[in-house]
């Protein structure tokens, strides 16, 4: 299954797991971090765990839990002991050796899964987003923020007024690109927060698939047919590239050749291969 929408929903709120479940996700993280209030944390616990026991429909069930290191992450482990989430997303992710403690911590409470870091959340992240490829067999994918990394140096926003980003979160975004496809795993676009707003929702996807992201997380339901749609190849851009793909197999000793009016030669045929790899096209 690809990771195209991956949902938040709030560990303490069990009665929207059905309604995130419905909403086309393929995958919902089940929040017990920044949407969950101190007092409400035994609760999501408890919600998340007995979400986990029961049985699983089409949507992967990921956990999102508090900072390693802290107590409030030791907690978070220990209710989901002997339970087997699909991932677990690890927020402030500091590099792969983030990654293999975690992973140990998780060893030790009998929990097996792959991790999802938030690559961007401090100033040190940034310089190890490089590492990410030694732990690659631990990976769920990886994916930035562009939140807590301004609160983090005292920035006043990470957005220009137009909503783009600015400069410097405009490299933590490329930076986390480059690692994910280094490290061979999905490369997962950060939220769009102004979740009433499809038209720039739908930019903003568009942009983060031509980019080479390979999916997005979301805040709200509303915004999975959005994007699902924007990361799922098109009809005719499937078929272009089926063409190239097969006019190569044509001839295998060729460099280069032809393909619809155009030449086109190795990096085309990568290109063509992993989209139809996203579309589940086998031809």
């Amino acid at each position: 299954m690809s990771l195209r929408s991956l949902l938040f929903v709030p560990g303490d709120r069990p009665e929207r797991f059905a309604k995130a479940e419905a909403s086309g996700a393929d995958a919902l993280i089940l929040d017990l971090e920044d949407a969950v209030a101190q007092s409400a944390k035994d609760a999501a616990r408890r919600a998340v765990a007995e979400r986990l026991r029961s049985p699983r429909g089409r949507p992967r069930l990921f956990v999102r839990v508090n900072p390693l290191g802290t107590p409030l992450f030791d907690a978070d482990i220990a209710a989901l002991a002997s339970l087997a989430p699909d991932a677990v997303v690890l927020p402030k992710a500091e590099g792969g050796r983030s990654v293999l403690a975690c992973a140990e911590r998780l060893a030790e409470h009998r929990i097996v899964a792959p991790i999802l870091p938030i690559a961007t959340e401090t100033p040190a992240a940034i310089f190890g987003l490089g590492s990410y490829g030694e732990v690659r067999d631990r990976l769920a994918g990886l994916t930035w923020g562009a939140e807590d990394l301004p609160a983090a140096i005292g920035a006043s926003t990470s957005r220009e007024a137009d909503g783009r980003f600015t400069p410097p979160y405009e490299i933590a975004r490329s930076l986390t690109l480059f690692a994910a496809h280094a490290a061979g795993t999905a490369a997962i676009e950060t939220v769009y927060p102004a979740f009433k707003d499809e038209a720039g929702l739908d930019a903003f996807a568009r942009r983060a698939a031509r980019d080479g992201f390979t999916g997005m997380m979301a805040i709200h339901p509303a915004q999975v047919p959005v994007i699902n749609a924007a990361f799922t190849p098109s009809a005719d851009a499937v078929a272009a590239a089926r063409r190239i793909v097969e006019a190569f197999a044509a001839a295998p000793d060729a460099g280069a050749l032809q393909v619809d009016g155009r030449m086109v030669d190795a990096p085309h045929l990568a290109q063509a291969r992993k989209l139809l790899d996203r579309a589940g096209d086998t031809a």
